[in-house]
């Protein structure tokens, strides 16, 4: 299984509208484009910045491909940033699993 690690650091003052774009669209085109959402946390330092863990079926950058190459995420996007970039900073890391300890899935 592969996971990827990222973080989103808001551009000042657009983190609420950055969460409104997860919740209203993002998450939902992860799915479609085989991509879990498995967690996601702002830090208690700093709540500027968004933190997730996706989980890719398939190849993560085909994934990406097609997500970012969606309409709907072209479109959603689009109108999220009339106003300017939500994101100054993104990063991402992808990660294999190891045989340490399990990773557990529970809700």
């Amino acid at each position: 299984m592969t996971y990827e690690l990222r973080t989103y650091t808001a551009a000042p003052g657009k983190m609420d509208a950055l969460m409104e774009r997860f919740r209203s669209v993002t998450i939902d085109l992860f799915t479609e484009h085989n991509m879990t959402s498995l967690g996601y946390w702002t830090p208690v330092d700093n709540p500027e910045v968004l933190i997730y863990l996706l989980q890719h079926d398939g190849d993560p950058k085909a994934n990406w491909t097609a997500f970012g190459t969606d309409q709907r995420w072209i479109d959603a996007k689009a109108a999220s940033e009339i106003n300017g970039s939500l994101t100054e900073k993104i990063e991402a890391v992808i990660l294999a699993e190891t045989d340490l300890v399990p990773v557990a899935l529970t809700r």
